[in-house]
């Protein structure tokens, strides 16, 4: 026996129990379910029984009539706002602490910028005045020594530079670790 599909609203509500998510993510996620749903239901529906005729194409009736994916969807992303199931601040709060020890505020803006949001003033010069000490933490837990040529330099310089620090932290960071051009240790 099939088990019938979980409704939108049920399949977003347990996404949200999992994980706090942007109304744009979420937005994303139901859209490629519902047109899944559209696709196994146009498989399932696109040939007539043997008994009719093999081969023979479906008659339009048939074919279950699907509203278009976003006059569904919006609807239900409203109902979740206004019961605060999906709050964007909640979830750019909740972003923010999950990537701070291991990410740079500018790769960290992306990623909300990505989910069309972005940080306010005050989380951003949060983030900004400890920049410096998130990426000390980070360079000791992977790295721990200062490097011992320029090659090593440049690799430890790459990978904080992907986890989004900017330049100046960096050289900051390396010079305080013993790093050559003989940087400012604070």
């Amino acid at each position: 026996m099939k088990r019938k599909p979980a409704s939108l609203q049920a399949r977003a509500l347990t996404w949200l129990a999992q994980r706090e998510h942007s109304r744009e993510e979420l937005r994303r996620k139901l859209l490629r379910l519902v047109r899944q749903q559209q696709q196994r239901a146009a498989a399932g529906t696109g040939v007539r029984s043997a008994e009719a005729g093999a081969g023979e194409p479906a008659a339009a009736a048939d074919v279950p009539e699907a509203a278009e994916p976003s006059e569904q969807i919006e609807p239900l992303l409203d109902w979740l706002q206004a019961r605060a199931y999906l709050d964007e601040q909640r979830f750019t709060e909740s972003r923010v602490r999950l990537r701070a020890a291991g990410m740079g505020t500018r790769r960290i803006q992306m990623e909300l910028a990505q989910h069309g949001l972005k940080l306010d003033a005050q989380p951003l010069q949060a983030l900004r005045d400890s920049e410096l000490q998130r990426a000390r933490q980070l360079w000791q837990r992977k790295f721990g020594n200062a490097p011992a040529d320029a090659r090593e330099r440049a690799r430890q310089m790459r990978f904080l530079a992907g986890r989004g620090f900017p330049g100046e932290i960096i050289r900051r960071v390396l010079g305080a670790a013993g790093g050559a051009e003989g940087e400012d240790p604070a």
